[in-house]
């Protein structure tokens, strides 16, 4: 039976999902942790970035990472497991990515940034409406400057256009043909979405010209 989505639904299932990113979950490393162990690898912080998106697509779907999303299963939302699950794995790569650009997840500001990253390519418009360009490494300062109105204004867009995402997609009425573990994040886990996020990311919290054409 397909689930009703509000926006209101949606970012209840993000804010609990970067929660649970952040603060960590059991058997699963924090943003914090998976960013301190792709910074002690060798290379610029480009490399170390492109190889944390890298595993993200190849490893993200498989058994044994899945296995370790049990207690995903418990959450206090009324949202389909499979759809906060992706929101989960791809939040947590989004913020692993800000943790190593030296952002703080404890700002609203990082948080909200964070969420944008998850409209992929559409991540452009709602930030260029706030006048951020994506490839311009951002400062703290102008992190910080980020009113409360506009972080209010930057989640209704990510609310309404993740509502609408899923919609279109029909990731909503999955849930009923998906075996829980195993089949969790299958259905509805497109590595070349989770590629793409990634790589918004990166250029929006690392950036460097080089950054923008690194593969």
């Amino acid at each position: 039976m397909a689930t009703a989505l509000s926006e209101g639904k949606i970012m209840a299932a993000l804010d609990w999902a970067y929660d649970k990113a952040v603060n960590g979950v059991a058997g699963l490393d924090s943003a914090d942790e998976l960013a301190n162990d792709y910074l002690k690898q060798d290379g610029t912080l480009e490399d170390q970035v492109n190889s944390l998106i890298r595993w993200q697509n190849t490893k993200a779907g498989t058994s044994g990472f899945l296995s370790g999303l049990g207690g995903l299963l418990t959450m206090p939302i009324t949202i389909p497991a499979n759809i906060t699950s992706v929101m989960y794995v791809q939040i947590r790569m989004i913020a692993a990515i800000a943790r190593m650009g030296g952002h703080d997840l404890q700002q609203d500001q990082v948080k909200s940034l964070v969420y944008v990253c998850l409209l992929g390519n559409g991540a452009k418009d709602v930030l260029k409406d706030i006048g951020i360009v994506v490839g311009r490494k951002l400062t703290e300062n102008a992190i910080k400057n980020i009113s409360g109105k506009t972080i209010t204004a930057i989640n209704q867009k990510v609310g309404f256009r993740l509502l609408t995402k899923f919609g279109e997609k029909g990731a909503i009425n999955l849930g009923k043909a998906v075996p829980l573990l195993g089949g969790l994040i299958g259905a509805t886990f497109d590595s070349v979405a989770t590629n793409t996020i990634g790589n918004v990311a990166r250029n929006t919290f690392i950036s460097s010209l080089t950054a923008e054409t690194a593969k």
